[in-house]
């Protein structure tokens, strides 16, 4: 049965498929010697090759939950000083689900099934994810009321979501989008500054490891997980 080459790229482990595609526009995918193109179609019986090292699926595929620290990259780009990568160590090669920026911690999903990684970060999946946020000055009702209806930022409007305030400079917000720096972004039109932001669930999976170590998915959360991403 004849994949997408960047199907059978992403279900190898190497990368995700949209990373993919970029290897092939950049001429570093080949198919039996010859230059891959954008949905090229394999089978088992081809010899894929990506910088002209052979790849192959995987049946085997990892599913780690990590912690991130402040201060790490969200990038597989090893050039990139305080990159995920070499801070994980980890004994294969895998990539991160989505991002988390560089002053934030908290949880992100890293994994070697490059065929995830998309499914789950559909917009139109409208997977929740969790963060508890630290401001610079006293919330008031009126800011609670304001972030949770949508606020301007990057020429769109961010979608209403659920925020409660925690403390006096503290509330936990539920997003179902994942705009650049968007919690930071939404804080700063009303003149508020993040002094601590941590993602704590994403979806159903939670944080519960400490700061800059992993765990493995239980198989009851990568059940559900693989049931809501359907």
């Amino acid at each position: 049965m004849a994949t997408r080459i960047n199907k059978y790229i992403s279900e190898s482990g190497h990368c995700s498929r949209r990373e993919a595609d970029r290897l092939i526009e950049q001429n570093r995918v080949k198919i039996n010697g010859q230059f891959a193109q954008v949905g090229s179609k394999v089978t088992e019986e081809d010899e894929v090759t990506v910088d002209d090292k052979i790849i192959a699926k995987k049946n085997d595929f990892v599913y780690l939950a990590f912690n991130k620290p402040v201060g790490i990259t969200s990038t597989t780009d090893l050039k990139i000083k305080d990159n995920m990568i070499d801070f994980i160590n980890y004994k294969e090669r895998i990539f991160h689900v989505g991002r988390l920026d560089k002053d934030s911690e908290g949880l992100i999903l890293m994994t070697n099934d490059g065929d995830i990684v998309n499914k789950i970060l559909r917009a139109e999946n409208n997977h929740e994810k969790e963060y508890v946020v630290e401001v610079d000055k006293i919330i008031t009702r009126d800011f609670i009321t304001k972030m949770a209806n949508g606020v301007p930022i990057l020429n769109t409007v961010t979608k209403p979501c659920n925020i409660t305030q925690t403390g006096e400079k503290t509330f936990k917000i539920i997003l179902t989008e994942g705009l650049n720096r968007q919690i930071r972004r939404m804080c700063k039109v009303f003149d508020y500054q993040v002094v601590s932001l941590k993602r704590v669930r994403i979806m159903h999976i939670h944080l519960d490891v400490p700061v800059g170590t992993y765990r493995e998915l239980s198989k009851t959360e990568l059940s559900t997980l693989f049931k809501l991403i359907r």
